[in-house]
């Protein structure tokens, strides 16, 4: 279940047809589900609510993100809802990513990486570098695109993040000229790369800096919306619309009650992606 178009062309294209660089993200809880679907069993609730998420959203978002993690604490019966939620989302032209964090070497991360499109179909994953590119590259020899770990936006983050290494490097400086170089092997023809990094926009000071050593990767950027993040503060980190991808979760799908539930989700994603129509200067 995997595409056969190169996963970062096949991300721009998906934001050039909606004019914007939105990525959804899906984490359903079970307390913030809408009113109407409390009487529903829990993961049934689920499926109709990111249906009616996925509904919303397509023609308005170019990507929506799966929180593994939601689905998987229900066992089995929790994956196999994802893999049907994210063939949904697909079958509606909508861009997968699997917010998995992946973070293991050899035939333990060649697992991982089949198991990302076992039950459905996945574009991206996300992946933990601490191990290095032993933990990567199963992912993108599988053929997904996958947004590695740099710069996060949690603040204690900062404790690792921005150590400094004996060169004068931070480490996050570290791993993005790692994954510069190994990414050089997986351009498309848009000219970006299937080795994309999750930078937050919570610092975009840093974030405009990893972009000058990350001229090819595409940012996933946490942050923009809830978390105080602007876009207009990283539009450096974007090329002609391109470049980058906004994710965001409960700001979209979670929004205040004003119509039913799945207007006000998709005017929550219309409005945010208003203001993500942005160019590099």
């Amino acid at each position: 279940m995997v595409r056969t178009e190169h996963r970062a062309d096949f991300l721009c294209s998906a934001i050039d047809k909606v004019g914007s660089p939105l990525c959804v993200g899906i984490d359903p809880v079970a307390s913030k589900l809408p009113d109407q679907l409390a009487t529903l069993h829990t993961l049934e609730g689920f499926r109709v609510f990111t249906e009616g998420v996925v509904d919303a959203v397509t023609g308005i978002a170019a990507a929506v993100k799966f929180q593994s993690a939601c689905f998987e604490r229900y066992g089995s019966e929790g994956v196999k809802l994802l893999g049907d939620l994210r063939s949904y989302a697909s079958n509606a032209g909508l861009v997968i990513i699997l917010d998995a964090k992946r973070g293991d070497i050899g035939i333990s991360a060649e697992h991982y990486a089949a198991s990302a499109t076992a039950e459905g179909p996945c574009d991206w994953v996300t992946v933990n570098p601490y191990l290095g590119l032993d933990s990567i590259l199963p992912f993108l020899e599988a053929g997904l695109g996958v947004f590695c770990l740099v710069r996060t936006s949690n603040p204690s983050g900062d404790a690792i993040q921005k150590q400094q290494l004996t060169d004068g490097r931070s480490v996050a400086e570290g791993i993005a000229d790692m994954l510069f170089e190994a990414g050089k092997h997986y351009l498309g023809e848009s000219g970006w790369s299937n080795l994309g990094v999750v930078v937050g926009a919570t610092k975009p000071e840093e974030a405009i800096a990893l972009r000058s050593r990350m001229p090819q990767q595409i940012f996933l950027m946490p942050g923009i919306g809830a978390q105080g993040g602007q876009a207009k503060d990283v539009i450096p980190c974007f090329a002609d619309g391109h470049g980058a991808l906004v994710p965001a979760s409960r700001s979209v799908i979670f929004p205040a009650h004003n119509k039913d539930w799945q207007t006000d989700i998709a005017d929550a994603a219309a409005k945010l992606a208003n203001t993500l129509q942005v160019r590099a200067t």
